[in-house]
């Protein structure tokens, strides 16, 4: 985050980070990331929510410029169709099941490179159309995530099936 804090001095960043940090394996390096906020003197900057509701991450969703998604390996990516379906353009790691998720609506980066992540997210912080067509195809793409959509592709599939 240090690398793209004075990106845009006009308009300041801010990093926050949502989750459960006593029951998350990745939170457990909390004290370490609080650490080292301060001593990059990132307090005023960086955010660690805690656990967020699900009523409620609509909100941080809509008010965020992009979601980095920066995992090494995932398993579905659901925050990643969550920030689409609120038309919050997604940076997501290149790995595991984040590309087949996003497909050609996201933005990759290999999430063991610093310098290619900072180069995504500047690219993405600094060209508006670009996030704007995101915004838009994300919107789009969400659709076919839908609970709905998933129960009428289902059902279609066993009338399918049962010969109806």
């Amino acid at each position: 985050f240090k690398k793209i804090d004075n990106l845009d001095p006009g308009n300041p960043l801010k990093l926050v980070l949502v989750g459960d940090y006593k029951d998350d394996p990745f939170f457990s390096a909390y004290p370490q990331l609080k650490s080292q906020a301060s001593n990059l003197e990132l307090n005023e900057k960086v955010v660690f929510t805690g656990y967020i509701p699900d009523e409620d991450l609509a909100y941080l969703y809509n008010a965020a410029t992009l979601l980095v998604f920066p995992s090494l390996e995932e398993g579905f990516g659901l925050p990643a169709i969550e920030a689409m379906a609120c038309g919050t353009p997604v940076a997501a790691s290149s790995t595991g099941s984040l590309p087949e998720v996003l497909g050609p609506v996201g933005r990759y980066f290999d999430p063991t490179r610093v310098e290619d992540m900072v180069s995504v997210i500047q690219e993405l912080l600094l060209d508006e159309p670009i996030r704007k067509k995101m915004k838009a195809d994300g919107l789009e793409r969400s659709e076919g995530f839908r609970w709905k959509r998933a129960a009428e592709d289902t059902l279609s599939i066993f009338e399918e099936l049962s010969g109806n």
